[in-house]
């Protein structure tokens, strides 16, 4: 049977994994196949760098358009990331007649459905497993694994960068810029790292994820999100003691007034399995209605994790070439037709429970106001701890955890809570997630 010919774009990290794995595994690989799968043409600006990892295997072009314009080519595999010029290479590869296989999560939470619905119309596969959580198959396990079940939420660590700078945090004592340079200094973090630690890595991600449980467009601009940045060694500390640890989340609910699409620091209980999940892994909750919870778990990033992910969907586009269109398993799990048009809660709607920490004058009455103006909101107060002050101080720190209440509740709370003159500075506050599996 003849070969199915594949076109590279980009071939670094994720790119010369892929390469990589490809050869070194092709001949279990074409036996799942049922046929040979073979990168025959790579496009990368460094043409130089790009020819000694291929050798003689493959063509090698400076200009991607070669590889999506290029007859011979069956699939293009899509690595150079970002917005715009990814897109416009996908969409001109659907217009081709092309299969893409992509991890590039930026654009498909943006521009998913305008992809989608490209490949929907010319009857091709965009598959896109490496997008989320590197080497995990969480998106084969909601497309396929977990179609039985209506799913009610998802909540995971999916920035290993960002997860990494809270577990040496944790156990180090070191301060968020120390831990930080650490990270760059390891290769985990950008030299930009905003997206990973501001948390819009993990809004792309979990805008996938959203889309694929519930059955609804990929809807980026709604996601809530609030990166590591402003957590501190205090409020790690006071978790531990709690009982909590603290783990930069992605969470999508299905409700009734609509889907929660938020990223956040989140307490998590130490008891459950996603809080001891340390350094760069990626863990991802899943709650199915008739399956119950289920936890995907791996490296989440790197060469060859993301490169089996990227394999995997050539394997699965190969296998489905002859399929009908009709018979595939959708892009977003449900049929085109059938996506829904639920609302995404805005985050002032959102209901789950909070820790909250505020410093406050060491004078009698202080505490009964606090807890006045947090009964008249209806915010009732699971668990406290509150420091003795030290020698010669006149402040002590009170770390609240109340039991779920709305948001906007807690928005309007903390604004009264701060003009009272006992109160010196901002409250901090960060929300609290039980995940129980029930």
């Amino acid at each position: 049977m003849k070969p199915i010919n594949v076109g590279l774009l980009g071939i670094g990290t994720v790119g010369g994994g892929t390469f990589n794995v490809l050869a070194r595994n092709r001949e279990e690989i074409s036996r799942r196949a049922g046929r040979d799968i073979r990168i025959s043409m790579v496009a990368d600006k460094d043409v130089e760098r790009a020819r000694k990892i291929v050798g003689d295997a493959a063509t090698v072009v400076g200009d991607g358009r070669a590889v999506v314009e290029s007859p011979d080519i069956d699939i293009v595999i899509e690595l150079i990331g970002g917005y715009t010029v990814a897109k416009d290479f996908v969409l001109r590869a659907i217009a081709n007649g092309k299969h893409v296989v992509t991890a590039n999560k930026a654009m498909l939470a943006t521009h998913g459905n305008e992809i989608f619905a490209a490949a929907q119309a010319k009857g091709v596969i965009v598959a896109f497993e490496a997008a989320v959580c590197g080497g995990i198959p969480i998106i084969k396990a909601l497309r396929e694994g977990l179609t039985a079940n209506r799913i009610e939420w998802i909540a995971g660590i999916v920035n290993g960068t960002s997860n990494f700078i809270l577990t040496e945090m944790r156990d180090k004592g070191l301060a968020f810029d120390a831990v930080l340079k650490e990270a760059q200094a390891r290769g985990y973090a950008e030299a930009d790292p905003t997206f990973d630690i501001e948390g819009v890595d993990a809004a792309h991600k979990t805008t996938i994820l959203s889309a694929l449980a519930f059955g609804i467009p990929m809807q980026f601009t709604k996601a809530y999100t609030e990166g590591i940045t402003k957590l501190t060694q205090d409020d790690i500390k006071y978790a531990e003691q709690l009982g909590y640890r603290i783990k930069l989340l992605g969470i999508t609910k299905r409700t009734a007034e609509g889907i929660e699409l938020r990223v956040h620091p989140t307490l998590i209980p130490t008891r459950r399995l996603i809080a001891n999940v340390e350094g760069v892994m990626n863990a991802v909750l899943v709650k199915g209605d008739a399956v119950g919870q289920t936890m995907y778990y791996g490296a989440g990033a790197g060469a060859e994790p993301t490169a089996s992910a990227v394999v995997a969907d050539l394997v699965d586009v190969a296998r489905t070439l002859t399929t009908d269109p009709g018979n595939r398993v959708p892009h977003l799990a449900f049929q085109p037709d059938q996506l829904a048009s639920v609302a995404i809660l805005p985050m002032e709607q959102v209901i789950t429970s909070y820790y909250l920490r505020m410093r406050v004058l060491d004078r009698p009455g202080a505490l009964a106001d606090i807890t006045r103006i947090l009964a008249d909101r209806s915010i009732s107060i699971g668990a406290m701890i509150q420091r003795e002050p030290g020698e010669g101080e006149d402040q002590v720190d009170i770390i609240m955890l109340t039991h779920q209440t709305r948001e906007k509740n807690v928005n309007d709370a903390m604004v009264r809570i701060e003009a009272l003159p006992v109160v010196t500075g901002k409250v901090t506050r960060i929300r609290l997630e039980e995940l129980a599996a029930r």
